[in-house]
């Protein structure tokens, strides 16, 4: 992942800075007060943030991006159409989705995103791939330079490699926070097939050649939801 810094909050949740040829590109933004640490990697870097490309809406990963789009307001704001509405506030489902209850902090944000993506585009050098499940708009960004998968929470890696649509009894925060488990695990076949050199979630550390232990873990997760 040389084209990337890894920032850690607290710990548990990770903020990526994408280093492009134009600058920065900001994939989530954490806590609230995170900003701070990133505005000093973009310091540091010696870029601007040219884009802050959010994975979905809950609190912990758009918590500091309303202090970080007042500090960069040149800067693009980067979401789904479906989740801008759960960061505008909106929490109603969609007639054709599974109507089961919206999970999570969805405190929402002031800041509304200036680019709405859907999957198959590019954000510099970020292939957008519809995720839904643990959020219904959520995404996840593969970096066609290097195979880097930011997955936000289809996996975790904290306390191991789990999807979210199964409970992880050393870190069950993603899981408990997740709206459709089936739909989680039907966007987790879907990253498995892009055969990615490394898998870069939203909690937990990197993992290099993740592909057998996504197989595995999509299997412990279809076994647990058919209640074998």
């Amino acid at each position: 992942m040389e084209s990337a810094t890894r920032i850690r909050r607290l710990g548990i949740v990770n903020v990526f800075i994408v280093d492009e040829d134009d600058g920065l590109t900001v994939v989530d933004t954490a806590i609230r007060g995170s900003h701070k640490s990133i505005l000093r990697h973009a310091a540091l870097a010696s870029k601007p943030i040219e884009r802050i490309l959010l994975t979905h809406a809950h609190d912990d990963h758009v918590g500091a991006l309303d202090a970080l789009a007042a500090a960069v307001p040149d800067a693009q704001v980067v979401a789904t159409s479906r989740d801008a509405r759960l960061m505008a506030g909106d929490l109603s489902l969609d007639e054709d989705e599974p109507q089961t209850k919206l999970r999570g902090g969805l405190s929402g944000t002031e800041t509304v995103p200036t680019r709405l993506v859907g999957d198959g585009e590019h954000v510099g050098s970020l292939r957008v791939i519809a995720t839904p499940g643990h959020t219904p708009g959520h995404i996840a960004l593969l970096d066609e330079r290097d195979g880097t998968l930011y997955c936000g929470d289809v996996f975790s890696t904290l306390g191991g490699m789990a999807t979210t649509a199964q409970v992880n009894p050393l870190f069950p925060l993603p899981a408990m926070a997740t709206w459709h488990r089936p739909t989680v695990i039907e966007s987790a076949k879907k990253l498995v097939e892009l055969a990615p050199e490394r898998l870069a979630p939203g909690h937990g550390r990197v993992v290099e050649r993740p592909v057998p232990d996504m197989r595995t873990m999509i299997a412990k997760a279809e076994k647990k939801l058919a209640g074998k």
